[in-house]
């Protein structure tokens, strides 16, 4: 849709929950890169966890920068996770 608004939800989970103090950040469309750098922006804390962390964009694994994350979209960070 042409000049859609809505927010992008990254959704955060463990440490990158702690480091940021929220569950879920809401900001613009974009590529991956771009919508983690205003996460990064609204929640300083998520730069140091960032590095360690897994992303899906719309619940596919998403392991380049470029990915283009829609109006709209989810994204998860998931940090590693100890324990079985």
């Amino acid at each position: 849709m042409v000049g859609d608004s809505r927010p992008v939800e990254v959704h955060l989970f463990a440490a990158a929950r702690a480091a940021a103090g929220v569950d879920v950040v809401a900001v613009g469309a974009g590529s991956l890169a771009d919508v983690l750098a205003r996460a990064v922006q609204m929640h300083p804390g998520l730069e140091a966890v960032l590095p360690r962390c897994s992303t899906l964009v719309d619940g596919l694994a998403a392991t380049e920068d470029d990915v283009v994350v829609p109006a709209g979209g989810r994204v998860d960070v998931l940090p590693p996770f100890a324990g079985g």
